[in-house]
């Protein structure tokens, strides 16, 4: 994972975040791009992922992406669209 790669779907507006907004891609068949999760995302986060047939990287912690990201809140799930 890297986190150049999240850093620039968020200048380029491409990166959504959550497990919702993953999970409706999929059901809608608008996967195009990668998607990451936090190294510390809850089982719960995971198992629905798995349980949809998604495709995923981990990353490193919430924390981390937040800070990296300069974000002012904490997401389990990215999605580059």
């Amino acid at each position: 994972m890297s986190l150049k790669e999240l850093s620039e779907a968020v200048k380029t507006e491409t990166l959504k975040f959550g497990v919702k907004q993953v999970l409706k891609a999929v059901k809608d068949k608008k996967i195009t791009g990668k998607i990451f999760v936090a190294k510390d995302a809850r089982e719960d986060t995971i198992n629905k992922l798995q349980k949809a047939g998604v495709n995923f990287e981990f990353s490193k912690t919430k924390a981390e992406i937040s800070k990296s990201l300069e974000l002012d809140f904490e997401s389990e799930v990215f999605f580059i669209q």
